[in-house]
């Protein structure tokens, strides 16, 4: 008891300081130190640095709390921090899929940071309670799913580069869709409890996506198309479900999500090599 009257006490202390810096400033400062300590962490060989993963994980965590501080209650804990934090972790794991040069890792680093910003700036729309017919809300809705979409891609890449067991990425990709799925889907009302509605399309997405998993894993396909294809499948399908919960899913709606994963589902089949 007496450590947790403590800890409350030192998040006020904490909370009464930061609040008085402007929170664009703030933003601005929590993606500035992230883009030094990930910078920081490229210098080392993988193997010897995977110390960094926890470290970015609870930095990252640390300064989203930072950027937004007022507001954040129960289901908004994870809903406001899913995205800067996971976008963090496995932009860093991404990094070493390339050659370790300076005109790489600057790129790179510029992606990382303007990336960051987009999804704090989103997190931040999603805090205040922006009502849902304002353009503001739509435009973080929509830049929040298009970075949904590179976390996935980031993620099935890695994963599909490493040419482990078929079993091993339907787990994961089960896993990393529910997720996101769950995120997605908390976004349409931003409700401070779990809704059993949101918790079981996020499962259906999940369930979907670990199957195609398992088929497109006896294909003989290139990591990158075997992750571009199951990003597409996940963006097409959670765009649909999202848009069904929502009761905005139009023939034009699924029209424009259909062709998205037959597009990318025709350089799939061309990039086969039997």
């Amino acid at each position: 008891m007496m450590y947790k009257k403590y800890l409350q006490t030192l998040l006020k202390s904490f909370e009464k300081r930061a609040i008085k810096i402007e929170k664009r400033l703030r933003l601005v400062i929590s993606v500035v130190v992230l883009s030094f300590l990930m910078l920081f962490s490229t210098f080392f060989y993988f193997d010897k640095a995977l110390i960094f993963i926890p470290v970015l994980f609870l930095v990252s965590y640390l300064l989203t709390y930072f950027s937004l501080l007022e507001g954040i209650e129960k289901m908004g804990w994870f809903g406001l921090f899913f995205m800067p934090v996971t976008l963090t972790v496995f932009f860093y794991m991404f990094y070493f899929l390339f050659p370790g040069r300076w005109l790489t890792r600057l790129s790179f680093m510029f992606i990382y940071a303007v990336s960051l910003y987009a999804v704090l700036l989103c997190a931040n729309i999603f805090n205040v309670g922006v009502e849902k017919n304002l353009q503001l809300y739509r435009a973080g809705f929509s830049i929040n799913f298009f970075y949904q979409a590179v976390v996935a891609f980031l993620i099935f890449n890695i994963l599909f580069s490493l040419k482990g067991f078929f079993l091993i990425n339907v787990v994961v990709v089960g896993g990393a869709s529910f997720l996101l799925a769950l995120h997605l889907f908390w976004t349409i009302r931003l409700k401070k409890h779990l809704e059993s509605q949101v918790l079981h399309y996020a499962w259906f997405i999940s369930i979907l996506m670990a199957e195609l998993t398992a088929l497109i894993s006896f294909i003989p396909l290139r990591s990158t198309i075997a992750s571009l294809f199951i990003t597409a499948s996940y963006y097409s399908l959670g765009g649909v479900v999202y848009n069904y919960i929502d009761e905005k899913l139009f023939k034009e709606t699924i029209r424009e999500y259909v062709f998205v994963l037959i597009f990318v589902l025709i350089i799939t089949v061309l990039s086969i090599s039997w």
